[in-house]
């Protein structure tokens, strides 16, 4: 039995160590395989079934070795959903695009590349829906990479599509209207990604910039309209609109992606109103400028709705009112009115133009302030509103009360004038704000006609609105617009229609009062000249190019221009009643000595190089590291929604959908 066993084990040795039968060197068994080339094969993914050809070929260009490889990848997956996340935009020029990639073109064996000049003119079209949902621009539609040019050979994966298109097209004009507009809330990438698209549309009329980051790293973007946007022409009144300062308080920011939308849609339309204004005026648009704040509020929101125990429901009213670092925006400018206040037994004290003490920096500093208040001092803002919520009225300045304990005290501006007739403005314009009807909130018992004082209503140090006014030439009002902070989308379109009457009626007061240029008597543009009018004391200065902008109230006024060096040049000015368009008043400034005794006290008027003198302590570059390090954030914290879907059970993670990998 052993030898029988010693043998069969000789055997299977044996056998184990025979050659395999297909071995081309084992002779006589098998003949050597063949491995076949390529070939082109009829298109089988099925969501490329409608590309301008019928055959493909595996390999693919992205190395996809079979169909199969090629239906279980992100890329393919990507493609199979797009039009659902891009929320059916530019659907189905991604979708193919990507097609003739995964399954390219094959024609007598041999594969054809897609031209670099279609994916480049797709790029530009929707690379802001991609930003709209926080996702990049996916791999492999990189246009140098994997698309070639007209001179190697390449065809266009659009070509069938662009027939159809033009077929739908002809004697057919693009129509802008409001019912294209969304009435929902947007996340902070979602209304880049609009204004962005905006910018797209009406590229001869409208610019985006950043004016920099919050404190998380969320970029503060600002639309411009303009006849020629990105520059600041001759005369023409420049104003301003922000929004989202509480980021608990969004129907202003709402009303702001809308209103972009509609003028773009409206000028392109032909709204000889529209372009009107937007032909003569520089309009800048910031719908945020707390976006963390805002996320913050969605999110509490959310916990707050969702909760199933309704007794551990919480008060999420306030939630994402402060930014990041929970400071108030509206409680962080610098205090300049009580600078103002301390200059009110000086003989020629001044209330315009007051410079940054020095204290003010080593406080805590919000990103998003600083950025603002570098936008405000860049820009020769004439007119400004920042849109809250909580109450239904139009507060002007001052926001902090004259009394001694910062009790409600009516407190005015030498330009309360100007300001309650800003203010009417508004308030009328609006559906129902100036009636009495709409009274709501803590402003009732004090406010007048829907108008009311900041500080007699509800005393703050450190407002925007009476930084713009005591630090620069811009006369701001701040604009509540109905007791609910946070309103459900079915209320939006109210809003919108409470409101839009209002939005354009105040871009336009930017044209009451006068403007004109100040020049010498070589013809020079006087850049800083101050405009002085008898009984206000409060100027505005000349900008780069000479030209300034008085708001002023119909009446007689006595306009003085004064620079150093030169001998002051006086008019009178008679604005009527019904004049809704600036008058055109200049001055020439002729060369003088200055008399000492003439000479205005140290303190009257702070000297422009004092003013000049902006973040001593370099505190740019601080924000800007802040900006980096949350840039630089761990990836698990900053997944964005749609992530998950896109975790196959087996491969590695899909990276390069991730904007920021």
């Amino acid at each position: 039995m052993s030898i029988m066993l010693l043998i069969l084990l000789q055997l299977l040795v044996l056998v184990s160590c025979a050659p395999p039968r297909c071995d081309p060197g084992f002779r006589g068994q098998c003949k050597p395989t063949v491995e076949e080339k390529p070939k082109c094969t009829d298109v089988m993914l099925s969501y490329c079934d409608d590309m301008p050809y019928t055959q493909n070929m595996f390999p693919n260009i992205l190395n996809h070795k079979t169909r199969e490889d090629a239906e279980g990848s992100a890329e393919y997956l990507l493609l199979s959903v797009v039009e659902t996340l891009l929320g059916g935009e530019c659907n189905p020029e991604v979708r193919m695009l990507g097609c003739s990639v995964m399954a390219a073109r094959c024609e007598k064996e041999k594969v054809l590349k897609p031209c670099r000049t279609t994916c480049e003119a797709v790029r530009k079209r929707c690379s802001h829906a991609f930003d709209g949902i926080e996702m990049a621009w996916p791999y492999f539609l990189d246009c140098d990479r994997f698309f070639v040019s007209d001179e190697e050979g390449c065809y266009d994966p659009l070509e069938g599509l662009r027939a159809e298109q033009n077929e739908e097209e002809v004697e057919t004009p693009p129509e802008y209207r409001d019912d294209m507009i969304k009435f929902n809330h947007h996340t902070n990438a979602q209304m880049i990604s609009i204004l962005k698209k905006t910018e797209e549309k009406c590229e001869d009329i409208a610019r985006t910039y950043s004016i920099g980051r919050s404190t998380e790293g969320t970029e503060l973007l600002v639309i411009e309209f303009s006849k020629n946007p990105g520059q600041h022409e001759l005369l023409e009144p420049e104003m301003k609109y922000v929004g989202n300062m509480h980021g608990n308080e969004v129907l202003g920011r709402e009303l702001l992606i809308l209103l972009a939308q509609h003028m773009c849609s409206e000028y392109l339309l032909g709204n000889e109103r529209i372009q009107t204004i937007i032909n003569t005026t520089r309009i800048h648009i910031l719908p945020c400028m707390n976006p963390d704040g805002h996320d913050m509020a969605v999110s509490g929101l959310q916990d707050n709705n969702y909760s199933e125990d309704e007794g551990s429901r919480y008060d999420s009213s306030n939630v994402g009112r402060n930014n990041a670092q929970n400071i108030d925006l509206n409680r962080n400018f610098p205090d300049l009115t009580s600078i103002a206040y301390s200059r009110r037994r000086q003989r020629r004290y001044r209330t315009d133009h007051i410079p940054i003490p020095d204290s003010y920096w080593f406080r805590k500093v919000a990103p998003e302030t600083y950025a603002v208040m570098k936008w405000i001092r860049s820009i020769p803002f004439v007119l400004s509103a920042n849109f809250h919520g909580g109450d239904l009225v139009v507060s002007y300045p001052y926001d902090l009360s004259k009394h001694p304990l910062q009790r409600n005290m009516l407190s005015l501006t030498p330009d309360a004038k100007v300001f309650k007739l800003l203010a009417r403005t508004y308030a009328d314009a609006h559906e129902s704000m100036s009636t009495s009807r709409a009274r709501c909130g803590s402003s009732r018992g004090v406010s007048e006609k829907g108008t009311v004082n900041g500080a007699q209503w509800s005393s703050i140090a450190g407002s925007m609105q009476d930084f713009n006014y005591l630090h620069t030439n811009c006369f701001e009002v701040t604009v509540e617009l109905g007791c609910e902070k946070f309103p459900a989308e079915d209320e939006l379109f109210n809003g919108w229609h409470e409101n839009f009457e209002a939005l354009l009626t105040f871009m336009e007061a930017a044209h009451r009062g006068i403007k004109g240029i100040v020049k010498d008597e070589a013809g020079n543009a006087v850049k800083g000249a101050q405009i002085s009018v008898r009984g206000i004391r409060h100027d505005v200065t000349t900008a780069e190019n000479g030209d300034y902008w008085r708001l002023l109230t119909p009446g007689v006024h006595i306009v003085t221009a004064s620079a150093p060096g030169y001998a002051k040049a006086i008019k009178k000015v008679h604005l009527p009643g019904r004049m809704l368009t600036a008058g055109r008043v200049d001055f020439l400034l002729k060369k003088a000595e200055l008399e000492p005794d003439n000479q205005e006290e140290e303190d009257s008027i702070p000297s422009m190089g004092s003013y000049d003198r902006f973040d001593p302590y370099n505190q740019y570059e601080h924000y800007t590291l802040i900006a980096d390090v949350s840039q630089n954030r761990p990836e698990s914290a900053k997944k964005p929604w749609w992530w998950s879907y896109f975790i196959l059970p087996e491969g590695p993670e899909p990276k390069w959908l991730l904007k920021h990998h």
